[in-house]
């Protein structure tokens, strides 16, 4: 058999025969029989597209992680707050040397950078947990020197208050089907709006002003707690999931938001009494 190929002269001769797949007859006789030569190869697209959490059991692990860090750092800042407001000496040493409770947001913040930049650092094992137990016990510090400026009896309040509001709005993350997730943007916004009108605070210095930003931010740290809940949750209903190696971030975001919780109702205890 000959058949001729473009214009030239040039003709392709094959000689008479069977064609054979060699490579589909050998696993056919492998198989048994039981394959059929030409059949279309097996896809294996198929559940490349499903995210890290499709495994539930490695969902449910991953939540145990982030909650069992974020008592543990709560358990401590309620123990360095204890301590600020019932050892008399340490709250006299707060009282006459302030420098201290800027020198601990300093850290706090310098420890809040590094983790959310590098990825390293918040995920190497055990770099990660170093790094935040210097955070949890910078925040605890520096929590407890500012604790020492109120009543015992409006932060033990504000403990309390917190504890229920974040226990209240991580069940309803757990269980509604909203999804705060795909308002980042829009919490985005209201952080800096909320930032904006507390210069306006700190300029027109009005009791009234600091009780409606301390409801606002109130409400702003609420709404987080639930997006960031969500995102640790993950789901079909979710927009966005975290990663099951960011235990440690997603720790320190709840941790973070309960933190600022706190200090707003702190602060709006205080104002009102």
């Amino acid at each position: 058999m000959s058949y001729q190929v473009g214009k030239g002269n040039v003709a392709v001769v094959t000689p008479p025969g069977t064609y054979t797949d060699m490579f589909n007859s050998e696993g056919t006789t492998a198989a048994g029989g039981n394959q059929q030569c030409g059949q279309a190869p097996p896809d294996y697209s198929c559940g490349l597209e499903d995210s890290s959490f499709s495994d539930a059991a490695l969902r449910r692990d991953f939540i145990r992680k982030v909650y069992l860090t974020l008592m543990i750092q709560l358990l401590v800042t309620v123990g360095f707050i204890c301590a600020f407001l019932y050892w008399d000496t340490l709250r006299k040493w707060t009282w006459t040397n302030t420098w201290f409770s800027y020198a601990m947001l300093a850290a706090v913040i310098v420890l809040i950078v590094a983790m959310s930049c590098c990825d390293n650092l918040r995920r190497q094992v055990p770099l990660n947990f170093i790094a935040l137990g210097l955070f949890t016990i910078a925040e605890g510090l520096m929590l407890g020197s500012i604790a020492v400026y109120f009543d015992a009896e409006a932060v033990l309040w504000a403990v309390g208050a917190t504890a229920l509001v974040s226990f209240a709005l991580s069940v309803f993350a757990m269980q509604s089907k909203w999804d705060f997730t795909a308002a980042n943007g829009s919490l985005w916004v209201f952080a800096w709006t909320l930032f904006s009108f507390a210069l306006l605070c700190a300029i027109l210095r009005s009791q009234y002003l600091y009780i409606m930003y301390a409801c606002l931010g109130t409400l702003l740290f609420s709404l987080y707690l639930v997006f960031d809940t969500q995102l640790i949750l993950g789901g079909k209903h979710r927009k966005y999931e975290l990663s099951p190696e960011e235990y440690v971030f997603a720790a320190l975001n709840l941790y973070l938001d309960i933190v600022s919780l706190f200090l707003l109702l702190l602060q709006l205890i205080g104002l009102c009494r």
